[in-house]
């Protein structure tokens, strides 16, 4: 009898796939995974409609918003940890360098992270993850694809997920019922501070797939080329070509929002590698959610690691 239930709850499965598959019959120049693509983002909107984001709600109407900064701050020192790798790795000495300072003062003057001095100290926060050093030293990014549960990424950024996961210093945090549950915390606080953000691209997107694409690309590029001090512009965007971090004809939608974290959220929805862009929390705080950190604790052998956008 639970066979066949678990028989039928497959099929289903599967023909809500197939049918998300052939809505799309001529995929946009670019972007040949998009029919798939599509049907994992609208598996992926569903269930952070359904699970994640209500469950972000309550978690702002819960902790006062002091609480809630303070464990954006948390996190985002130990983000900076392998953000200071990358960087160094990218032979961005100064930023590395700036990175691991970041740690210092917030570690010792912030209460473990609790508090982020070091931007009062003048010591800006940067992005960087593995995808992005591979990004930097030439490797195309391949086509665009997203992942269940984590989002947009590339085929390039999706290949850095291993190297980001043993990055994370939450990864070696003993015993794993904390670090897994540490990972949960950073999750939902990461929801909640993007509930507004979600708010405002469900309301300005025609077509949201597109807009988290062409946002997700066009960042990443600008992370890539170290920011020429032009923001990324989040309307008609093209897509790469990819044999170069250069760009490609492609269609595109026109709006102001930054893009939600589907069912994972970062800046990233989170979101890759980075999130399309820093949204600012739901209660109006401004603190920014910090990047590119969003990789759970140590998984059991032959449990796939996670890593939000």
């Amino acid at each position: 009898m639970q066979a066949n239930g678990m028989r039928r709850a497959t099929m289903v499965a599967c023909a809500v796939a197939l049918a998300g598959c052939a809505t799309v019959t001529t995929p946009t120049k670019g972007d040949p995974f998009e029919s798939y693509n599509r049907t994992m983002f609208t598996i992926n909107d569903k269930i952070d409609q359904y699970a994640l984001k209500p469950v972000a709600k309550g978690y702002v109407f819960v902790v006062p918003e002091p609480v809630r900064n303070s464990v954006t701050n948390f996190f985002s020192n130990i983000g900076d940890v392998y953000i200071a790798a990358n960087n160094l790795l990218q032979l961005k000495i100064a930023d590395g360098v700036s990175d691991i300072m970041r740690v210092a003062i917030n570690t010792v003057f912030g209460v473990g992270g609790l508090f982020d001095v070091a931007t009062l100290a003048k010591l800006p926060k940067h992005a960087g993850d593995f995808g992005l050093t591979l990004g930097h030293y030439g490797v195309p990014s391949g086509p665009y694809v997203v992942l269940p549960l984590l989002g947009p990424s590339t085929v390039r950024d999706t290949s850095g997920l291993v190297v980001d996961y043993f990055g994370n210093p939450l990864t070696y945090v003993s015993p794993d019922s904390v670090s897994w549950a540490l990972y949960g915390v950073n999750l939902i606080n990461t929801r909640a501070n993007l509930l507004g953000a979600s708010d405002v691209l469900a309301d300005a997107a025609l077509d949201k797939y597109s807009f988290v694409r062409n946002a997700y690309l066009q960042r990443c590029q600008y992370l890539i080329s170290g920011g020429d001090g032009n923001m990324p512009d989040y309307g008609e965007t093209p897509l790469p070509t990819y044999g170069e971090e250069g760009a490609a004809a492609a269609e595109g939608v026109s709006a102001t929002a930054a893009p939600a974290v589907s069912a994972s959220t970062a800046e990233g929805a989170a979101p890759a590698s980075g999130a399309a862009a820093a949204p600012s929390p739901a209660s109006g705080s401004s603190n920014t959610v910090p990047g590119n950190q969003y990789v759970p604790p140590r998984a059991p052998p032959g449990f796939p690691s996670f890593r939000l956008r």
